[in-house]
């Protein structure tokens, strides 16, 4: 085991939903930290903007457009990493979809199924296509982002909640089917996080400071320090972690 735990030297990883967000910044950490990183987002100048600053630098980046809603994209990505790359170390399941904030009995059809094509089927997909590269190798990781939600639904999010509690099930199974197969699967469940894709949220005073009252830190988070506990579980310093879902939520769900 090497000195330095946390040292992604010679790893290839993809992070999606990276153009912006806890992806970007799980993206540059990574990178940091010596990872070839793909920068995968739905799109390519956002991801080229992100792989740009890892690369400006020090770090090694590339771009690819990826809408994990989107099969025929699942499959390009994954045959770009085997052509160009041949392995995949890691993978972070970051991309999602949010696109109805409102009461449950008003959830339409297209809301539905954008939001489960994306946080269902677009992780159980690119888990397959990742964890067939990491069979082959002997190892691997992966790490699902899912949310406090799944664990007590946030008001006015149904679908979305539903989706991320499917989520942490799903790490569940593949960490013990694929266990066996040197790769581990664990997951993160952010709290309240500054981000453009939790902008509900953040815009509504009244719904935000009841958040705050019920996180003891008082505080919401930054991105930034959702990206350190996903580097934790990608490296050798969680080598015997594997099916965990980790909450990262200030207290929230004490």
């Amino acid at each position: 085991m090497p000195t330095n735990l946390f040292d992604l030297t010679g790893k290839v990883a993809l992070i999606t939903g990276a153009s912006r967000g806890i992806g970007e910044e799980i993206a540059k950490l990574l990178a940091e930290y010596g990872a070839h990183v793909i920068v995968s987002s739905r799109k390519i100048d956002d991801c080229q903007a992100v792989a740009d600053q890892i690369i400006q630098a020090g770090g090694k980046a590339e771009a690819f457009a990826c809408h994990v809603g989107s099969m025929e994209d699942i499959t390009a990505i994954f045959d770009h990493i085997r052509s160009k790359h041949g392995r995949l170390d890691i993978l972070v399941n970051n991309a999602a979809a949010n696109p109805y904030y409102g009461h449950i009995l008003d959830t339409d059809l297209a809301a539905y199924n954008k939001t489960v094509e994306v946080n269902i089927r677009g992780y159980f997909f690119m888990s397959i296509e990742a964890g067939k590269l990491m069979r082959a190798q002997g190892s691997g990781a992966i790490v699902n982002t899912a949310s406090v939600n799944a664990l007590q639904p946030g008001d006015r999010q149904a679908i979305y909640s539903i989706t991320k509690a499917a989520v942490v099930n799903m790490t569940k199974a593949f960490a013990k089917e694929c266990g066996p197969l040197g790769i581990r699967v664990n997951a993160i469940l952010p709290g309240l996080t500054k981000t453009k894709f939790a902008g509900a949220l953040f815009s509504n005073e009244e719904v935000y400071n009841r958040w705050l009252q019920e996180i003891p830190l008082r505080r919401h988070a930054e991105p930034r320090e959702m990206a350190g506990t996903v580097l934790y579980l990608v490296s050798d310093a969680a080598s015997y972690t594997n099916g965990e879902c980790i909450v990262v939520d200030g207290g929230l769900t004490i």
